[in-house]
């Protein structure tokens, strides 16, 4: 039997699977500083100082500053600060004030995002199906408010309910996460629910662990991807895939040939 008919309730993830940057994140780091005739410094290097300062304030302030009830603005200009200063580059506080804005500004719009061409039909399609959607993201209270609404990911026609770590105060991996998805839903199931993700360890292992199905994307080829194989993961690379996954014969028994045929067709 197939998996679509014995499921009330989807989640997805975000980037990575419903959305991709366009470009590079430090290439919008380097353009703010450009833009206030600061020099630029370096598209890689910012994006790995980034990680490093965004890794560190995940650390010590969770979900966005939720715990300690600080201003998620408050968050980034930390975090941004940060990223700059262990790419080597300290700013006066008025330059940095106009770097910031600039990045903060333009991350809560559509400008630096894609949304895949499957995405928004695959959810519709699921929500004809009478498949209750929701999200689950690491993300701030703007994914929810402004950015997916900005690329037409809205809620009521592509998605019926979000769960953002930034508002709920729990943050994948964290297995609540899931938990409150499932609760959000009307108390579905954990059997009766698919987590689909670009991540084993932010939303495969934590929705299993739940005891949800789950789905994994390698919508960019990872390297990883043969080791998520391997461990018995389903992993697709889009979500034209995941449809015919969903309406095939039991998708448990999906070959890892299987796998392979459907991501070269």
């Amino acid at each position: 039997m197939a998996l679509l008919p014995r499921l009330r309730l989807v989640t997805v993830d975000v980037t990575g699977t419903l959305i991709a940057y366009r470009g590079q994140l430090g290439d919008y780091y380097c353009t703010a500083a450009r833009s206030a005739g600061m020099p630029c410094p370096g598209y890689t290097r910012m994006h790995q100082s980034f990680n490093a300062a965004y890794a560190d304030m995940a650390r010590r302030h969770p979900c966005f500053g939720h715990a300690s009830r600080m201003p998620d603005v408050d968050w980034w200009k930390m975090c941004v600060r940060d990223s700059f200063a262990r790419a080597g580059y300290v700013y006066d506080d008025g330059t940095f004030e106009q770097i910031f804005r600039r990045i903060y500004s333009v991350f809560g719009t559509s400008a630096p995002y894609s949304v895949f061409p499957d995405a928004r039909r695959f959810l519709r399609w699921l929500r004809d199906e009478k498949v209750t959607v929701g999200i689950v993201s690491n993300a701030d209270h703007r994914y929810r408010d402004v950015v997916l609404p900005a690329l037409g990911l809205n809620q009521g026609s592509e998605w019926d309910f979000g769960v953002f770590s930034g508002v709920a105060g729990v943050e994948k991996p964290d297995r609540r996460i899931y938990e409150m998805a499932l609760e959000a839903a009307g108390g579905v199931a954990p059997e009766e629910a698919l987590h689909i993700g670009d991540s084993m360890s932010k939303d495969y292992a934590p929705a299993r662990a739940v005891g949800m199905h789950a789905l994994l994307l390698d919508r960019f080829r990872t390297a990883d991807a043969e080791r998520w194989r391997r461990s018995g993961a389903p992993v697709l690379p889009d979500l034209v895939s995941a449809q015919h996954w969903l309406t095939a014969r039991d998708p448990t028994t999906t070959t890892v040939e299987e796998q392979r045929t459907a991501e070269r067709d």
